[in-house]
C-alpha cells in the first residue's frame, strides 16, 4: 500500500510539476506578450493612429489659423480701406466747407454788386436829373438869349441909320462862348454817361459771375453730397461685411474648437477604456500568478512533508 500510494503520489507529483512547469511557461508567455504589446506592432499602430489623428488636427488647426490670419488681413484691409474713406469723407467735408465759405463770399460779392448796382442806378438817375436840369437852364437861357437876339434885331432895325463902325462883335463872341460852355457841358455829360454806363455793364459782368460761380458752387457742393453718401453708404456696407466675417470666423473657430475637444474627449475616453482593459488583463494575471504561487508553494510544502513522513522510518 504505501508503494502504491508513493506510485501514487509520484504520479500526482508529476503531473503537478508538469502542470507548474506548463503555467510558468505559461507565465513567461504571457509576460512576453505583455512586454511585447507594450512595444508591438499593436502599441505602435495605435501610437500611429493616434499620431495621425493628432497631425490632422492639427493640420486642422494650422488651416483654422491660416484662415483666421487671411480673415484678420482681410479684416485689416477693410479697415485701411474704412480709414481711407473716413479721410476722403473728411476731405470732402473739408471740400464742402469751403465751398460753402466761396459760396457765403459769392453771395457776399453779390450782395455788394448789387448794392453797387442800385447805388449806379440811383447815380445814373440823379445824373439824369441834374443832366434834365441843365438841359432846362440851358433852353431858358437859350430862350432868354433869343429874347435878346430879338429885342437887339429889333434895336438895330430902329438904329438902321447907325454909323457903320458899329459891329456885334460883342454878341458873337457871347454866342460862341454859349456854344462852346453847350459843347463842354453835353461832352461832360456824354463822358460820365460812358462811365456810368462802363461801370453798370462791369457790375452786370461781376453779378452774372458771381450768379454763375453760385451756380458752380452749389452743383459742386449737390455733386459733394452725392458722393459723401455713396462714400456713406459704401462704408456701412463694408462694416456690415466686416462684421458678418468676424461673426461667421468666429463661429468657425467656436466649432472647429468645439469639434477639436470633443475629439480629444472621445480619444481621451477610448485611451481610458484601453487603459483600464490593460490595468485588467494586467490584474486577472497577477491573480492567477498569485493563485499559481500558492498552489505551487502547497505542493512543495506537502512534497516536503511527505518526503520528511518517508525519511523518518527510514531514519
Amino acid at each position: 500500500e504505501e508503494s502504491l500510494q508513493m506510485w501514487d503520489l509520484n504520479k500526482r507529483l508529476e503531473a503537478y510539476l508538469a502542470r507548474v512547469k506548463f503555467l510558468e511557461e505559461e507565465n513567461e508567455v504571457l509576460r512576453v506578450e505583455i512586454q511585447s504589446s507594450k512595444s508591438s506592432l499593436a502599441g505602435d499602430s495605435w501610437r500611429v493612429k493616434y499620431e495621425e489623428e493628432l497631425r490632422a488636427l492639427r493640420d486642422a488647426l494650422d488651416h483654422a489659423f491660416r484662415e483666421k490670419c487671411m480673415a484678420e488681413l482681410a479684416r485689416d484691409n477693410l479697415y485701411e480701406e474704412v480709414q481711407q474713406v473716413k479721410s476722403r469723407c473728411q476731405k470732402e467735408q473739408a471740400a464742402r466747407e469751403e465751398a460753402k465759405k466761396q459760396l457765403s463770399l459769392g453771395k457776399r460779392e453779390l450782395e455788394e454788386e448789387r448794392r453797387a448796382q442800385i447805388w449806379l442806378k440811383e447815380r445814373a438817375v440823379q445824373l439824369e436829373k441834374e443832366v434834365e436840369a441843365l438841359l432846362e437852364v440851358h433852353e431858358e437861357e437859350k430862350a432868354g438869349l433869343d429874347q435878346e437876339i430879338a429885342s437887339f434885331s429889333h434895336s438895330l432895325e430902329s438904329f438902321r441909320c447907325a454909323p457903320v463902325a458899329f459891329q456885334p462883335v460883342e454878341v458873337e463872341d457871347y454866342s460862341k462862348r454859349l456854344s462852346e460852355i453847350w459843347k463842354g457841358a453835353v461832352e461832360t455829360y456824354k463822358t460820365e454817361v460812358s462811365q456810368l454806363e462802363g461801370s453798370l455793364c462791369q457790375a452786370k459782368e461781376n453779378l452774372w459771375k458771381a450768379v454763375e460761380d453760385n451756380q458752380q458752387s452749389q452743383l459742386q457742393l449737390q455733386h459733394l453730397e452725392k458722393d459723401l453718401a455713396g462714400l456713406k453708404a459704401r462704408k456701412e456696407m463694408l462694416e456690415e461685411s466686416l462684421a458678418q466675417q468676424w461673426q461667421e470666423q468666429r463661429g468657425e473657430a467656436e466649432k472647429f474648437q468645439a469639434l477639436a475637444m470633443e475629439a480629444l474627449e472621445q480619444e481621451q475616453q477610448s485611451l481610458r477604456v484601453q487603459i483600464a482593459r490593460v490595468l485588467e488583463d494586467r490584474q486577472q494575471l497577477m491573480h492567477l500568478k498569485m493563485s499559481l504561487s500558492l498552489e505551487v508553494a502547497t505542493y512543495r510544502t506537502l512534497l516536503e512533508a511527505e518526503s520528511t513522513r518517508l525519511q523518518m522510518p527510514a531514519g
